[in-house]
């Protein structure tokens, strides 16, 4: 397989080693930036052109959801995995309707992250088991902003 390019975006850096620790157990994975803000995140997309961004929603300076607005503009064929502790139906809809084709709630990271990693990268959408059952397709109309409620 060929190597894969990851961009890291967690502000809170214990879990940020975690994320980096558990994708580095894949030689095709290459981390090549890990930030811990917003603006940070978008300008690094812009730079780097990663093929994968791993994204937190609730960021310092601008948060992950509008980061993730900016960065399909500057960095439209990085594909978005949202890995954060929100796990509202709305939130969710919500940063799957800005063009991220995966999430996985943190919680759950330790069981889903490498497979979620795997479905995105195949193209296909990934939800953490723990929404399963609720319909994330017909939301991509929808605009959420961080911290909003279900």
């Amino acid at each position: 397989m060929s190597s894969v390019s990851v961009l890291v975006v967690e502000d809170y850096e214990p879990f940020r080693q975690y994320v980096c620790s558990t994708l580095g157990k894949r030689t095709e994975l290459q981390i090549v930036g890990e930030v811990s803000d917003g603006l940070e995140a978008v300008q690094k997309a812009e730079d780097l052109q990663p093929d994968l961004i791993l994204l937190d929603i609730g960021l310092p300076s601008l948060g992950g959801i509008e980061s993730a607005r900016r960065i399909r503009e500057l960095s439209p064929q990085s594909r978005i995995l949202f890995v954060s502790e929100g796990t509202s139906v709305h939130l969710v809809r919500g940063a799957l309707a800005e063009g991220a084709k995966g999430y996985v709630a943190k919680t759950d990271a330790r069981r889903e992250l490498l497979t979620a990693v795997d479905a995105v990268l195949r193209g296909e959408r990934f939800v953490s088991r723990r929404l399963s059952g609720h319909d994330f397709v017909g939301g991509s109309d929808a605009r959420v902003s961080e911290g909003e409620g279900p």
